[in-house]
């Protein structure tokens, strides 16, 4: 398969997604507002994420992957669909008690998550009953991102790609059509999250049926590959619980700080989430497999082409997305969130953590290539010491700023933080003869930053003041932002094809 058609597939999906995840953020936004009701669902559906990324999306997937690979390279189908069974069994049971335990532990777990909630108790109280239902999500998303994991290993990107559709889907239904049957209405979002979890498993499984891979009830604690995957879960859980954890904190941060700063870190980091889901996570995906693939078979040479491959895609479509997030900061989220009880105050707050998140885009992609190029080797140990040094650097930049730039210093920290975290993989990877740059970088960067400076100003000339944005209407704002974009996608483009670039350049085949 080759590779660019691959992410342009996998990013094509991730674009619909994050486009209905945006639908169903102004509907949050436009419903409930930046208060009481969305900091306590906000703080009620990150703890439950924070689980998946724990379970699913991150420790596992880093060590599930590289060891499905080989299986499927090596061994043949009918091991692979062994392994496939006990690991499912495993992760199911796992995860199926640690749904239980959040469920009668919810009090306490919110009381450590936002401990500022605590002198508020209708707020607490309401945090507390939007937890339990949310909680057993992240047993349904953790095994639809071990099939995702499947998926993916055999080539089928486009499947794990369009999964998440359906959470937005469920979250736009649920908010569209039955707030108004709940008591608080902000109940309906919870069930909403639950429901959009089983559609998700639901929609994977035909397709794991026809790799003949469905997961079957096997418990087997002795499968060599298990034991495999666990050894190396171990630091990876520590390392996801590390990037987690510097979350979290922010959070703790954050529900100390004015009513609405969960709300205005969380619809800027939505933004966020934009490019980094469409580029960095989208890259990640296609990259692992084809990385496991090349270490396992000894190509050094492939293995280092296709990490150089996947930072020059990263450099070429995340430095001017961050450029174009800090320009174009107040028309996005005036355009996107400025509806019903979200007002102008939120807007100017939400704009100050997005350019600050900005700051830090590129290295949050970045990380999502250079991370997977140890998970290929399955070397772990190395990305979690530099998680674990990042989430101290992280936490005394969060004391540095949070004075003087409140929730905004708290964003700025996570983006900086990124970025020396990413820097420190590259110089592991450089340092240890795994990694080895192809010619031509020095003229890459230098034709990358003139024409992002070029597109900057064709924004910031066109884009008007920031207080305009306030009185347009929601059509005037939609156009004029789809012009804006579609100008700066022009601009940026059309320097680069003048300055000699072809995406033919950037073709690559997968490892099959």
């Amino acid at each position: 398969m080759n590779l660019l058609k691959a992410l342009a597939t996998v990013g094509s999906m991730t674009f619909l997604s994050r486009i209905l995840g945006f639908v169903r953020d102004t509907l949050i936004a436009r419903v409930f507002g930046a208060g009481v009701y969305t900091d306590a669902f906000f703080i009620a559906f990150k703890i439950p994420n924070l689980l998946r990324r724990l379970f699913a999306e991150g420790a596992f997937s880093q060590a599930f992957v590289p060891v499905l690979a080989e299986y499927k390279n090596r061994r043949g189908h009918d091991d692979t669909h062994v392994l496939v069974n006990h690991v499912a069994t495993l992760l199911g049971l796992a995860v199926f008690g640690v749904s239980l335990i959040g469920i009668v532990a919810a009090p306490w777990v919110v009381y450590l998550s936002a401990p500022g909630f605590h002198a508020s108790p209708d707020k607490f109280q309401l945090t507390v009953d939007l937890l339990r239902i949310i909680f057993p999500y992240i047993l349904f998303i953790s095994l639809v991102s071990l099939a995702g994991g499947v998926l993916n290993t055999y080539s089928k990107f486009s499947v794990p790609a369009f999964t998440p559709v359906l959470l937005n889907v469920s979250f736009i239904v649920a908010a569209l059509g039955f707030a108004d049957y709940f008591d608080p209405p902000v109940m309906v979002l919870a069930w909403a999250t639950l429901a959009g979890g089983i559609l998700q498993l639901a929609f994977q499984v035909p397709h794991l049926l026809k790799l003949g891979l469905v997961p079957r009830f096997s418990l087997n604690l002795h499968d060599e590959g298990v034991w495999r995957i666990l050894k190396l879960m171990g630091p990876a859980v520590f390392g996801v619980s590390i990037a987690q954890l510097s979350l979290l904190i922010n959070t703790i941060f954050a529900s100390f700080l004015e009513t609405g700063s969960v709300s205005w870190l969380y619809y800027a980091d939505r933004l966020m989430e934009f490019p980094t889901g469409m580029l960095g996570v989208a890259l990640g995906t296609i990259l692992l497999p084809s990385l496991s693939k090349s270490y396992a078979d000894g190509s050094e040479g492939e293995y280092s082409k296709l990490l150089d491959w996947g930072l020059r895609l990263t450099f070429l479509l995340a430095l001017p997305s961050a450029v174009a997030l800090g320009v174009l900061a107040v028309p996005l989220v005036a355009t996107l969130f400025k509806y019903g009880q979200f007002n102008a105050h939120d807007l100017w707050m939400t704009r100050e953590a997005l350019m600050a998140y900005s700051l830090g885009l590129l290295g949050l992609i970045l990380i999502k290539v250079l991370a997977p190029g140890f998970y290929a080797r399955q070397n772990i140990k190395t990305p979690v010491k530099i998680a674990i040094f990042t989430l101290l650097a992280t936490q005394m930049m969060n004391l540095m700023f949070i004075w003087q730039l409140k929730h905004a210093g708290l964003a700025l920290a996570i983006g900086l933080g990124a970025c020396l975290n990413a820097g420190l993989l590259y110089y592991h990877l450089r340092r240890d003869g795994v990694f080895q740059p192809q010619p031509g970088w020095h003229v890459f960067l230098a034709k990358l930053v003139v024409a992002v400076t070029v597109m900057a100003a064709a924004l910031w000339l066109v884009a008007g003041s920031a207080e305009s944005w306030l009185h347009y209407h929601a059509m005037d704002k939609m156009w004029r932002l789809s012009v804006l974009v579609l100008l700066g996608v022009g601009v940026y483009f059309g320097v680069l094809w003048a300055l000699g670039f072809r995406m033919k350049d950037f073709v690559r085949k997968a490892a099959e």
